[in-house]
């Protein structure tokens, strides 16, 4: 995300705060929630319990921030949004949030599928943000071909 915001920096393509709210940050949030469920899996808890309800609270934070980040994708101006933005912006965040919670409720009754899930929920959330840092590259690639161009 550092290489996409100094891409971003050096081209001429038309950026506001909205769109980088909108399509930069979420990426870097998606890291961090993979980066903290990670710390929370890891440490040594007495009980299974404990790990639950935070990796709960984060799994409804992340849905909430994921409501915020659909309002500013619907605000912003800059950018005409495709299909595969809905797609990997608003609909594979919200299922790998809310996919969390239920996982986090499997593990505070102690159940095995819920550490799988969380795992699976972990590779999600980083090929999300993988997907969108490489997409926003490739974007901006395209666009400072097509300005050359013109």
């Amino acid at each position: 995300m550092f290489v996409v915001i100094t891409l971003i920096a050096d081209s001429r393509i038309p950026r506001t705060p909205a769109n980088i709210n909108a399509f930069g940050t979420p990426n870097v949030i998606h890291f961090l929630a993979v980066l903290l469920l990670a710390a929370i899996l890891s440490a040594p808890w007495q009980r299974m319990q404990d790990p639950a309800h935070l990796i709960g609270l984060s799994g409804l934070a992340g849905v909430v921030y994921v409501l915020v980040v659909l309002r500013r994708m619907r605000r912003q101006t800059g950018y005409k949004i495709v299909l595969e933005d809905w797609v990997w912006h608003f609909t594979l965040p919200i299922m790998a949030y809310t996919a969390m919670f239920v996982c986090a409720m499997g593990l505070s009754h102690e159940q095995d599928w819920a550490l799988f899930g969380l795992g699976g929920i972990s590779l999600l959330l980083l090929g999300i943000g993988i997907h969108n840092a490489w997409d926003t590259v490739t974007y901006i690639v395209a666009a400072g071909r097509d300005e050359k161009e013109s």
